[in-house]
């Protein structure tokens, strides 16, 4: 493996198939000739989400092609700028912020547009709150994944860099929109958890119990609902001139959740079950 790719990479517990299939692959192709420049990751950041943010006018205006692979491409590049990022020691918690806030902003307009297009404005809102929603659970979920077994879920940015002011804003909003979402999931995951074990679980019973309930199957999952693969299907859903064929895969996701987590909590018990026997 190229060793400047091995390092662009950002590891993960389980795979999103056509992000480390294609979309990781076609990036890197961009990130050696960036990585000789003076292009920083945030500047890659406010390009790919101007791509996407014309992808969702013309999806407005009628969709197609055209926006279609827009979003494709903006894909490319919200891969590169990481992995542009990790392969130059560019990290910085500005980045990681900016990253994430621009994908909401792209998400949002995408979903604004798709509603205004088909009229759906109510389901486009509820299919746009249900896709953060997955994509929180997904985060919350591989944090504790790793925290159950010993592991650093997020290595602490290289160094920092640009805006005081700009970082305090984007700090600022994670806070607001962020932290209230993860704080929720986990809190409903932990009760459920409680529920499963009972008041009293000895201390073999409960690492048992975590390890189930953090199970890898429902991670790879999820993993495979990230923003590369939905980004996809919405390019795929609007090629074919069907955009609210896409809030419905959206909203079945929600119900997958839902699915996983009941699926988290019988491996609990089965764990549970088995320690006893």
């Amino acid at each position: 493996m190229d060793p400047l790719y091995a390092k662009s990479v950002k590891p993960r517990p389980r795979e999103e198939y056509l992000n480390s299939r294609l979309f990781r692959p076609l990036a890197h192709l961009l990130v050696v000739p960036l990585a000789r420049t003076r292009i920083t990751p945030p500047q890659v950041v406010m390009f790919h989400t101007a791509l996407g943010l014309l992808a969702a006018v013309l999806v407005a205006r009628g969709g197609g092609w055209v926006p279609a692979l827009l979003l494709q491409v903006k894909t490319v590049l919200d891969n590169a700028d990481g992995q542009l990022a990790r392969a130059t020691d560019q990290t910085s918690e500005l980045g990681r912020y900016l990253d994430t806030e621009m994908d909401l902003l792209v998400n949002a307009a995408l979903f604004a547009a798709i509603g205004s297009v088909s009229g759906q404005w109510l389901l486009a809102a509820l299919a746009f709150c249900v896709m953060t929603l997955v994509l929180t659970v997904d985060f919350v979920w591989e944090s504790e994944y790793r925290a159950a077994r010993g592991e650093i879920f997020r290595d602490p940015p290289v160094l920092e860099g640009g805006s005081v002011r700009l970082l305090v804003l984007l700090r600022a909003f994670y806070t607001f929109f962020y932290v209230p979402q993860e704080r929720w999931v986990r809190r409903w995951g932990e009760r459920r958890f409680r529920a499963v074990v009972g008041p009293s679980p000895t201390g073999a019973q409960l690492k048992a119990a975590r390890l189930a309930y953090t199970t890898g199957n429902t991670v790879a999952v999820l993993v495979n609902f990230g923003l590369t693969t939905q980004l996809a299907a919405a390019g795929a859903c609007l090629a074919l001139g069907q955009p609210v064929a896409y809030l419905w895969l959206v909203l079945l996701q929600g119900l997958t959740v839902l699915y996983l987590q009941s699926y988290r909590e019988r491996a609990a018990r089965h764990a549970l079950r088995t320690l006893i026997a």
